[in-house]
């Protein structure tokens, strides 16, 4: 993905598959002595920054805001750290107010959907239909919200609320990860006066406020590592002033933002990751092995992967019971182990 030092350096969606960091995969593919090692997968789409007027075209807003439209989550990259030498859009570095900037330009973006949906629902309403009844108390709900500055995902809605809620397809329903930018060696704001500076006390409080996720990364480091591995990568870490993995955080803070979580498949040909959705019964998890599973379940045998260690061996672990057998209501948990049996 380009990354220079000027506004607007991206302009078309850069986009970046990687690899879900997750050491019991690793530790499951070293068991089974397996052939092929797979494991989950983030799509990351790269958009250009929004600026003051994106709502209304200016920079390049309209067509960004379309894309943001398509993604399932937003995550916002703000710099926390000062350096002439990098340009900041607005002049100057705050990272709360570039927050706000931004949450507003989606804000009032929805605000346009919200209109003209409830302009096209007034017959309908008129006329007493039911759906279009529903459909519009939900949409006010989420106009008043909008009115106030507040994110349509800051409120709750009851089951039958949701299909409304979503179907809008909103900027500001999506879930929202913050990722802070600092600068190895630079002036971050964490950092200055003791990490009690004006800017990013203000930022913290806002983010709490908000209930909101954040990590803090250093992408500039992250950029020169991209390509390294394991040792080597820790080591040049080091040396460019880096402290913690950054990106692998950010990967797990999204995967976690989504709802998301792992089940895997062992054995000697193939050591995998599954991506389902937390809360997914037996059957559902194994439509991401394939579609048929739902349909076809039967039964899925279940060990969860430190148990599996720990038994040394499938076989060790039947005899011992703790291996289970479960059938299409047993709801999947985080690090399962599972083998699917379909008629």
């Amino acid at each position: 993905m380009p990354a220079e030092n000027y506004p607007f350096c991206t302009i078309d969606p850069s986009v970046g598959v990687v690899a879900v960091p997750d050491e019991r995969l690793w530790k499951l593919s070293e068991f089974s002595k397996t052939q092929k090692t797979v494991p989950a997968i983030v799509e990351f789409v790269d958009i250009a920054g929004l600026v003051k007027g994106a709502s209304e075209g200016e920079g390049l807003g309209n067509k960004f805001l379309t894309n943001i439209r398509e993604t399932d989550a937003i995550i916002e990259v703000v710099r926390i750290f000062e350096d002439d030498k990098v340009i900041h859009v607005h002049g100057k570095v705050d990272p709360k107010g570039d927050i706000e900037t931004i949450n507003l330009e989606l804000i009032m973006a929805d605000q346009e959907t919200v209109k003209k949906r409830l302009t096209n629902l007034v017959r309908d309403v008129k006329r007493g239909d039911k759906a279009a009844v529903a459909e519009a108390a939900v949409l006010e709900r989420i106009k008043a919200a909008l009115d106030q500055g507040k994110l349509a995902n800051s409120l709750s809605f009851r089951d039958e609320e949701l299909p409304f809620a979503k179907g809008m397809h909103l900027l500001t329903m999506k879930p929202i990860l913050y990722c802070l930018n600092k600068k190895a060696g630079g002036k971050n704001l964490d950092e200055l006066e003791g990490g009690k500076d004006t800017r990013f006390a203000a930022l913290l409080t806002y983010l709490a406020e908000q209930k909101a996720k954040y990590v803090i990364v250093d992408a500039g480091v992250e950029h020169e590592l991209k390509d390294m591995k394991g040792e080597e990568k820790e080591m040049f870490r080091k040396e460019l002033g880096g402290k913690d993995d950054g990106i692998d955080n950010l990967i797990r803070a999204s995967y976690d933002l989504l709802g998301l979580m792992t089940y895997f498949t062992t054995g000697e040909k193939e050591t995998r990751a599954w991506t389902i959705r937390k809360g997914s019964t037996a059957p559902i998890a194994g439509t991401a092995i394939h579609n048929d599973f739902k349909d076809r379940f039967v039964k899925a045998e279940v060990i969860h992967w430190d148990t599996l260690l720990e038994a040394g061996s499938f076989a060790a672990a039947r005899e011992k019971g703790l291996l289970r057998t479960e059938g299409k209501e047993y709801v999947v948990l985080d690090g399962d182990v599972m083998e699917f049996r379909v008629g």
